[in-house]
């Protein structure tokens, strides 16, 4: 035990958790953590989503703000939360005195850049004259747009997905690449390609209900028909119009919600995602921006959905970024979720994921996978929650006393892409290829039982929902409220028609 711990002494912690503990900065921590030891090894350990890796001496960097800086890049990545919050910090001087000591050096012009960029402020230095363009974000590590801005000052490829007021940052994990070398649109054509067109147009009016359902479910909403109907209509636009732009996301707002809670707006009130345990006891979950840092926020993230959109950014990437975005902004006072949950649907079908003709129930994949739903936003609120100073009074009006806007803009977003990834993929195996199934079962069966005895299609639906409810039989009292007119030969091979095309089974996904 002595041992461990006099090994563990050794190590000295370098890059983003050295700036941070030097600086006292209150950030989100960086996903990479990285040490020093003189003990010569080094290894990685992985522990509540942050990599801790430890390096042997030689990589000390040495002690000053540069070097402290050059190594984050280097080996912890870019987090443009920790360095906007340590450029309002550090002094100037020390940051000069490293741009000038390499002035062509990429870490160099990377840090100078962000510096302008993050702060707003012009450095005291001559624009470079002379050396290639570079990348701002490693393509390799980083999701990043095709159509980068040059920026000429420091000789800067801006790759980033976003602007100042809302930049999303994207690592290219193992779990990311394995997905897209998936295909998952090719594999949903598949899935498709074993049913007639017929059937597969009757199911797109199917999953349009089923996603509308899921949808309002998730957030224990028993809407009107006319309001499930508006969002039905929503979803059979969402191939043909861009709906992130205010005017549009106001318009799916006063669709989908009660008309007293109709917004014409952004939201002018501090909310906040809570349950109330006991008498003016409440359970605050998460914390939405302030209402005067709402406008630039949501314009900024209206700029990042143009520009990933026309930056060839992958589709999934693009829908989480925005859609995640979104809920975690909270712009109404009610139907947040539901519309981020749509914006998903909007951009997927926008960007040619979609196959044509068919849509993705995603939202009942998070209905059926609830404890990875909240996982993925709590990804994001549990981070933010000790950062924020709030008090709520007697009435339930939540204070926020410290300035929180730069939290929502600078989210590593890449567990809500992987989550966004594993939905589509449970989606597409589970919930589209069992409702093509459940439809095409339900029309052999419908066929048998018409050559047993002709009786009207909607006791044929009710029989078969009745038999698949029951271990496919029909219960006595169902028999007598509803088939008391059929004898017991006829319901006898009914039921068997059922079971050969369903199996002995309880119901289904229809």
């Amino acid at each position: 035990m002595a041992e461990n711990e006099q090994e563990k002494s050794t190590y000295k912690v370098v890059g983003y958790a050295a700036l941070v503990e030097r600086y006292d900065l209150d950030v989100i921590p960086n996903w990479h953590k990285s040490l020093v030891t003189t003990s010569g090894i080094h290894r990685t350990d992985s522990s509540r989503g942050i990599v801790e890796e430890i390096y042997p001496f030689r990589y000390w960097p040495g002690d000053t703000l540069g070097d402290y800086l050059e190594f984050a890049l280097k080996y912890d990545g870019t987090n443009l939360l920790i360095l906007a919050e340590l450029f309002q910090k550090a002094v100037k001087d020390e940051l000069l005195e490293y741009i000038r000591s390499k002035p062509t050096g990429k870490y160099a012009r990377r840090i100078w850049f962000l510096y302008e960029f993050l702060t707003g402020t012009t450095l005291p230095l001559g624009d470079l004259k002379q050396g290639n363009y570079i990348d701002l974000l490693e393509p390799g590590e980083y999701y990043t747009v095709s159509k980068v801005r040059q920026i000429r000052r420091q000789r800067i490829n801006d790759n980033l997905l976003g602007d100042k007021r809302f930049c999303p940052m994207i690592r290219r994990t193992d779990t990311l690449l394995v997905f897209e070398a998936a295909d998952l649109p090719e594999r949903c054509r598949i899935v498709m390609s074993g049913y007639s067109p017929e059937l597969l147009k009757r199911a797109l009016g199917y999953l349009y209900s089923k996603e509308t359902k899921s949808s309002f479910e998730i957030e224990h909403i028993k809407p009107k028909s006319t309001r499930a109907e508006r969002f039905v209509m929503l979803l059979q636009l969402a191939g043909q119009e861009d709906f992130c732009e205010k005017a549009q996301l106001i318009r799916i707002q006063n669709s989908i919600v009660d008309e007293r809670f109709y917004d014409s707006d952004y939201r002018l009130d501090q909310t906040y995602v809570g349950e109330t345990v006991a008498w003016h006891k409440e359970i605050i979950h998460f914390v939405c921006p302030k209402p005067e840092d709402l406008a630039n926020l949501m314009e900024g993230l209206t700029a990042a959905h143009d520009r990933m959109g026309s930056g060839d950014v992958p589709p999934v990437i693009h829908a989480a970024a925005i859609a995640y975005g979104f809920v975690f902004m909270h712009p109404f006072e009610d139907g947040n979720g539901r519309i981020h949950r749509f914006l998903i649907h909007n951009i997927l079908s926008r960007r040619g994921f979609t196959p044509e003709g068919i849509i993705f129930p995603i939202s009942a994949s998070m209905l059926n996978n609830p404890a990875d739903y909240d996982a993925s936003l709590e990804a994001f609120s549990q981070q933010i929650m000790p950062l924020v100073e709030y008090s709520i009074d007697e009435d339930g009006r939540m204070t926020v006393h410290n300035d929180t806007g730069i939290l929502y803009r600078y989210i590593d977003m890449t567990p809500q892409v992987e989550a966004l990834f594993r939905f589509i993929n449970k989606t597409i195996d589970t919930e589209l290829a069992g409702e093509l199934a459940f439809l095409a079962n339900y029309d052999k069966t419908k066929k048998a039982i018409q050559e047993i005895v002709d009786i009207p299609d909607r006791q044929i639906d009710l029989f078969i929902r009745a038999c698949l409810q029951n271990n496919g039989r029909l219960s006595a009292r169902k028999r007598l409220s509803h088939f008391d007119f059929l004898s017991d030969e006829e319901i006898d091979k009914m039921e068997k028609a059922v079971k050969f095309a369903y199996g002995n089974t309880s119901e289904g996904n229809g």
